[in-house]
């Protein structure tokens, strides 16, 4: 049976309090359990979830890798994952760029004029449609940078390791974590993933995985209490 999201952790919970341990692995372990999406699929998702920059969780990570090679995952698919968790990182960029550009004309503060220079990616990402306009106050801003920013994206997605449907499912993840709540691109990825043909049921399976990651909380501090309680010389039986 899968243990999910959980490590060792779980053992000594169930030794603490079994009845809540027992109610919270069953809601945990659902979406391993579901069958909705594929055992390989769901642990890519935990990878991403694990590894996204806004985590970083090193044994989450390595258990969801392990896993997700156990389940079948290629290197070059979790790679790209991995890829994706960095890149992810640009939100500062969506988020404080047009902060930037308001704070600064309010307090009449003038930008230094940029040197005009080719911007090829952005060039091409324009005219095939895939321009976010979320990006257009960084783009203001430095689009040199930018466009070196969004080379490096188009390589990682221009792989076709996924379908386009699973890179929206992980984009959903990646957006909605419980660590970023990123709303403009949950909603963008959701919308393209139903457009991708993913189903409502799909992109709730993703939803939960995002939830149940929260166990991390008692892999990091159960472990911990254990250890500090027997250091202090109580069980609190």
């Amino acid at each position: 049976m899968s243990t999910g999201p959980w490590d060792s952790a779980l053992e000594k919970l169930r030794s603490w309090e079994s009845s809540w341990a027992a109610i919270c692995a069953t809601m945990t372990e659902n979406p391993w359990e579901s069958g909705i999406l594929p055992r390989r699929f769901v642990e890519l998702v935990g990878v991403a979830l694990n590894a996204a920059c806004t985590n970083l969780n090193p044994e989450g990570t390595r258990r969801h890798i392990r896993a997700a090679l156990a389940a079948g995952a290629t290197r070059d698919e979790i790679l790209m994952i991995l890829k994706m968790a960095s890149v992810m990182a640009i939100h500062s960029c969506s988020l404080g760029a047009p902060i930037l550009i308001e704070e600064a004309a309010a307090a009449g503060v003038k930008p230094a004029k940029k040197a005009d220079g080719p911007t090829p990616a952005c060039d091409r990402m324009r005219a095939a449609g895939q321009w976010n306009v979320a990006w257009d106050p960084f783009f203001e801003l430095d689009p040199q940078w930018t466009d070196e920013f969004m080379a490096t994206g188009v390589a990682i997605y221009a792989s076709k390791t996924f379908t386009a449907k699973e890179v929206e499912l992980l984009s959903i993840a990646f957006d909605a974590s419980y660590t970023h709540m990123y709303a403009p691109g949950t909603r963008r990825h959701i919308r393209s993933a139903l457009a991708a043909g993913a189903s409502v049921e799909e992109i709730m399976e993703v939803l939960k995985l995002c939830v149940v990651q929260g166990v991390q909380a008692c892999n990091l501090g159960v472990p911990i209490l254990a250890e500090e309680l027997a250091r202090a010389g109580r069980t609190d039986d």
